[in-house]
C-alpha cells in the first residue's frame, strides 16, 4: 500500500469478523499508531487478524487532550488509524473532534468504507430508505426524550435510532406515546451476530413483544421508524403511487401528479405532496 502521512479512518465489524476488509487489514498493519476507542476491547480484534501495532486510548474523555498529540505524531511523519469499538467511528462514537483538529492543521483524513450498524439495519428494514434521518441515541431521561421525539414526530423521513439493552423497553414506550402506537416500526438487534433478530409491526406491538420476551431486551440494537404520513398520502393506493413514479421517469412532479389522479380518480394535491416527499 502507498501509505500518506494522515489520519485513516478506519471501520470495524460489528459483530461478525469476517466482515473485517483487507484494506482495513493493511492499514491497520502499516500505520504506526491506532487509536482505539477501548484498547482491550479493540485488543481483541487486533490480535484475532494478526496486527501488532501500538495502540493508545481515545475516547469521549480524553479526545480533545489526545488530538494535539496526535497531530504533532503526524508532524513527525507518523500515519494514525482511528478505530471506535465496533462500526465506522464518529458515528455515535468518539472522534469528531480529532477529525476537525487534523483537518485544521493541514493534514489529510482517509476514510475506508465498512460496517455500520444504522445503514446495515436499514438496508434490511423494509422501511422507505431513500430519504432517512439517523439519530443517535435518544435521551435517557423519559422528558428530553419525549421532547426529542415531538420535534421529529412530523418527519417524513425513515427515523434510526440507536438504543442499549436497559433502556429498550422505555424508549419503545416513549415511541408509543410520542409518535402513535400505529407507527409503522422495526427493531433490528445483535445485527450480523448470532442471534441476529428483526421484530416489524407498529410500535405497540413491537412494545408488547419486548416487555414479553426478555431476550428482546439484550444486545446491540437499531431501532427505525417509518416517517410521518399525512391522512391523504395514507390514502393513496399502492397502484396510484407506481403511476405516479412511472409518470416522473419522463414528466415534471407536478403535471405527473395530475395525470396520475386524474387515471385514479384522486386528489392531485395529495400525490404532489407524496412525491415531494420522497423527492420525485
Amino acid at each position: 500500500m502507498d501509505q500518506r502521512v494522515a489520519l485513516y479512518v478506519v471501520p470495524t465489524p460489528i459483530g461478525n469478523f469476517g466482515d473485517m476488509s483487507s484494506r482495513a487489514i493493511e492499514v491497520l498493519n502499516q500505520v504506526a499508531l491506532i487509536a482505539c476507542e477501548d484498547t482491550r476491547h479493540s485488543g481483541k480484534l487486533l490480535s484475532h487478524f494478526g496486527i501488532a501495532t501500538r495502540k493508545i486510548a481515545l475516547h469521549d474523555h480524553n479526545e480533545r487532550d489526545r488530538a494535539q498529540w496526535i497531530v504533532e505524531k503526524l508532524q513527525a511523519g507518523e500515519s494514525i488509524a482511528l478505530i471506535s469499538d465496533a462500526g465506522t467511528p464518529l458515528i455515535s462514537d468518539p472522534g469528531y473532534h480529532l477529525v476537525k483538529h487534523v483537518r485544521e492543521a493541514g493534514f489529510d483524513v482517509i476514510p475506508l468504507p465498512g460496517p455500520c450498524a444504522a445503514i446495515t439495519a436499514l438496508s434490511a428494514s423494509g422501511l422507505p430508505s431513500d430519504r432517512f434521518s439517523f439519530e443517535g441515541f435518544l435521551p435517557a431521561k423519559e422528558k428530553g426524550r419525549c421532547d426529542k421525539l415531538e420535534a421529529l414526530r412530523e418527519d417524513p423521513r425513515t427515523l434510526i435510532f440507536y438504543e442499549s439493552p436497559h433502556r429498550i423497553e422505555q424508549s419503545l414506550a416513549s415511541i408509543v406515546q410520542v409518535l402513535g402506537e400505529d407507527r409503522q416500526m422495526v427493531m433490528a438487534r445483535e445485527v450480523t451476530k448470532t442471534f441476529e433478530t428483526f421484530l416489524s409491526g407498529t410500535a405497540q406491538e413491537i412494545l408488547d413483544i419486548v416487555r414479553h420476551d426478555p431476550n428482546q431486551q439484550k444486545g446491540e440494537i437499531v431501532l427505525m421508524c417509518h416517517g410521518f404520513v399525512t391522512q391523504d398520502e395514507e390514502a393513496i393506493p399502492t397502484v396510484a403511487l407506481n403511476t405516479l413514479t412511472l409518470l416522473c421517469e419522463e414528466l415534471p412532479l407536478k403535471k405527473a401528479a395530475a395525470i396520475a389522479a386524474q387515471i385514479h380518480g384522486l386528489k392531485k394535491n395529495a400525490l404532489y405532496k407524496y412525491g415531494l416527499s420522497i423527492d420525485l
